[in-house]
């Protein structure tokens, strides 16, 4: 049973987020596990009236298409296929998109110059060493061994490069496709995720698979699952962190049922609710944000937006259940343990992506006290000087990091994202005709990070409408989809004269296009509704896929560096900023 929330779940009602076809026998759905939090997300398509109020009508004519459907998933052994195969499917597209022609090109492209070879120093050295200058050529040519000794520094944690260069150690550091491998990887398992995610806030699989297979065929995810940055990384760290904290959300309401019950059974005070201290997978998520920080700073965003969600989770949580003091018990028994749940162990997991850094001594800074830097004194000087050191080292990193205001061609304003004003060009190569396989006047080949504008913009304005639907029907799985979006990108906005790039959208946009498919399945409607309004959303949900293939098939020469007509290229720049 599916609950609309109107300030406290409730169980009324028989309204189902359906899926496209579902003929009330459950196919297209997984079984729900948490029968008091099914969110009713299609109300607004004028459904189902309350018990009380409805009166005996006789049963709709189903669609054929509705009717159909229900036939070919009759039987719980089809129903189990399709909720593994959807989802499997779109994994396998994605694995498609992603994994052809990896190694192409076979040169380093954009700030792969710096996290490639970086990744290669720390796997052989243990700490990112120094390349002799102007060394991009030779090392594609095959001179991945050039590194030298001396450290460098870098402006971002060793995690990525830590991913980065297992790939490379497993296909070996002269194939590109060695390069890109572990990037590609991320993306893969992240379209996975989206799809395990939308199907269990969503009770459908149908929109679970609709959501990944957005995210398999747009193009801004699939170029950054096929250039070795690592964004991609913090993007899956943090989708991982966001299914620990739904499942966490659900575990800590029965945990908190539990105890109420015990106590009221026992005739005990249940006056200031439970210090609820068994949640492995708030444990979980504060890990997964350490690991996302250990990537790039950024993943520190998630921590702290999904820290905050958790709390008031708790106290909607407490509210809910009756709990007497829901607000100050929650501050002040719950959010402390909360606390350290999730940050000591999401410091544990950032300071041991700096092992390397730790266990050999030729690290940028590793001797900075020994070498003349000043010793920290007085209450803190008992801290050992490794320790000084490497806080010396992010005391830099993080300075570079608020300071650079370096012009870049391709530098976008936070404030624009969301309107993909100006993607990033990570790639191109021009040829005159005559030149390698140019048969025209002019040729090129391009990788830039432009989404799939249909994709994009219209999940844009889903998300946009979800804001209107928070506030106006405050559905759970809405919020947390918002959450997730906040999470990503609003921090961004107080750097607004940074230099900082369209690509950083990627660590939001699995929940962009989660808010996307749950538009969809709100369009859908349900197979209940007047025949119709059901044809309607039918049809235009089979546009808004159709559609977006069509605009994957005619964008993915230009997210794959392929050989192209510089005529055809230049039709793909559709504002002039997408240069």
């Amino acid at each position: 049973m599916r609950a609309e929330y109107d300030g406290r779940m409730s169980s009324q009602g028989d309204r189902e987020f359906d899926a496209l076809l579902d003929t009330g026998t459950a196919a297209g759905r997984v079984a729900p596990d948490e029968p008091d939090e099914r969110v009713d997300l299609d109300a607004a398509t004028g459904g189902a009236t309350s018990d009380a109020a409805a009166a005996p009508v006789a049963p709709r004519p189903l669609l054929r298409i509705d009717a159909w459907w229900g036939r070919l998933l009759s039987t719980p052994a089809r129903r189990r296929a399709w909720a593994w195969g959807g989802p499997l499917v779109v994994t396998l597209l994605a694995a498609a998109l992603r994994l052809w022609d990896l190694g192409r090109p076979g040169t380093l492209v954009f700030d792969e110059t710096y996290y490639v070879k970086d990744a290669w120093s720390l796997w052989n050295l243990g700490y990112e060493g120094s390349w002799p200058s102007d060394y991009d050529a030779a090392f594609a040519a095959g001179g991945a061994d050039g590194y030298l000794a001396a450290p460098s520094f870098v402006a971002h944690p060793p995690l990525g490069k830590w991913l980065i260069g297992l790939g490379m150690w497993a296909f070996g550091p002269d194939d590109p496709a060695g390069w890109r491998i572990s990037t590609a990887v991320a993306g893969i398992v992240a379209v996975a995720l989206v799809a395990v995610i939308g199907t269990y806030l969503s009770r459908s699989t149908l929109v679970g698979t609709l959501a990944g297979f957005f995210m398999a065929i747009d193009g801004h995810a699939i170029v950054m699952s096929r250039v070795a940055l690592l964004d991609n990384f913090v993007m899956l760290f943090g989708l991982l962190a966001f299914g620990a904290v739904l499942l966490d959300r659900r575990q800590s309401a029965r945990a908190l049922d539990a105890w109420l019950a015990r106590r009221r059974a026992a005739g005990r005070d249940t006056a200031w609710g439970p210090s609820l201290w068994g949640r492995p997978w708030l444990v979980s998520a504060g890990l997964l944000c350490g690991l996302a920080t250990g990537v790039k700073w950024n993943g520190l965003y998630f921590l702290a937006v999904f820290a905050v969600y958790t709390v008031v989770v708790d106290v909607l949580a407490r509210r809910r259940a009756g709990v007497e003091f829901w607000l100050s018990g929650t501050l002040f028994r719950q959010a402390p343990v909360s606390f350290l749940l999730t940050v000591p162990i999401a410091v544990v997991a950032y300071v041991a992506s700096w092992t390397g850094w730790f266990v050999t001594g030729g690290g940028y800074y590793r001797a900075w006290v020994s070498e003349g830097g000043e010793r920290w004194s007085g209450v803190l000087a008992w801290v050992p000087d490794t320790v000084q050191n490497w806080w010396h080292y992010e005391a830099g990193v993080y300075a570079f990091n608020v300071g650079l205001h370096t012009p870049h061609s391709y530098a976008a304003n936070p404030f624009g994202w969301l309107l993909m004003l100006r993607p990033t060009s990570m790639y191109y190569q021009g040829l005159d005709q005559g030149q390698g396989a140019c048969e025209v006047a002019r040729c090129g080949m391009a990788i830039t990070s432009i989404a799939n504008p249909f994709i994009w913009y219209a999940a844009v304005a889903a998300c946009a409408y979800l804001v209107y639907r928070l506030v106006r029907r405050r559905e759970w799985q809405v919020g947390a989809v918002l959450v997730g979006i906040a999470a990503g990108y609003l921090p961004w906005l107080a750097f607004s004269g940074r230099t900082v790039f369209q690509f950083y959208t990627i660590a939001f946009e699995p929940y962009l296009l989660l808010g996307l498919a749950g538009v969809l399945g709100i369009v859908l409607g349900r197979r209940t509704d007047h025949p119709d309004r059901r044809l309607s959303g039918i049809v235009v949900t089979g546009i808004v896929v159709v559609v977006s293939i069509a605009v994957t098939v005619f964008f993915y020469p230009l997210w794959t560096a392929q050989l192209e007509d510089w005529e055809f290229i230049r039709l793909h720049y559709w504002i002039p900023s997408w240069k």
